[in-house]
């Protein structure tokens, strides 16, 4: 099954901006969507106040393909977000991201996944602050591709001049670029290897436990005691 997930909250871009973008994205992959999963809701509720999510969550099967717009429809925040992504890796769910082109699964280089993180926490410091651009108008820049290079150069560490110098672009722009987007501080935080395939022998199902799917075995537990 391939299904279409969008999320409408308040201040985010709307439905059907999301779900012409996700149609022409599955268009260009060949995918055809089976089922459109729209989730409503007044205010950014927590992970947890999402009923709806959950039983979506529960009713996907191995093989099955999510494709969303943005990477915020899932969450705005990287621990559910990133307790989001371990629940599709462990069920071996196929997660498309519309907007940058980018398919995430267990077998997924790690250097894709860090820059639509790294983007959404940039995002919420903005907001945190009261200054930036409104969601969805972020401004691109043509590093943007180079980034999970830049990230695994950085990761080497090599110096500023040395990427600029590789990639045959001016050093300046570079070194604006990597602080506008906190590089730096992000490969100093990462524990995985940027740029390398998220092998099976170092990340087993074991290790990715999907946080709905371990709340409802917690429940059986429970009644099982009782």
């Amino acid at each position: 099954m391939t299904y279409a997930y969008l999320r409408q909250i308040p201040g985010t871009k709307n439905l059907t901006l999301q779900q012409k973008d996700v149609i022409g994205y599955a268009l260009g992959q060949g995918l055809e969507i089976d089922k459109e999963v729209v989730e409503h809701s007044s205010k950014n509720r927590p992970i947890e106040e999402r009923k709806q999510f959950e039983e979506f969550m529960h009713s996907m099967e191995e093989g099955d393909n999510l494709i969303v717009d943005e990477i915020w429809t899932l969450s705005n925040r990287i621990d559910e977000l990133i307790k989001i992504l371990c629940c599709t890796m462990s069920r071996k769910i196929n997660l498309f991201v519309a907007s940058q082109g980018v398919l995430i699964t267990k077998e997924t280089p790690i250097g894709q996944v860090m820059p639509l993180l790294n983007e959404l926490r940039e995002e919420s410091q903005e907001k945190r602050g009261g200054v930036g651009r409104p969601k969805g108008s972020k401004s691109r820049s043509k590093f943007d591709a180079l980034q999970p290079k830049i990230l695994q150069m950085l990761k080497e560490g090599q110096s500023v001049s040395a990427i600029a110098r590789e990639l045959g672009v001016s050093r300046s722009s570079l070194k604006d670029y990597i602080e506008s987007r906190s590089l730096k501080e992000l490969v100093d935080n990462t524990f995985v290897e940027i740029g390398k395939p998220l092998q099976t022998d170092i990340i087993s199902d074991e290790m990715l436990i999907c946080p709905f799917e371990q709340k409802k075995q917690n429940k059986t537990k429970q009644k099982g005691v009782n």
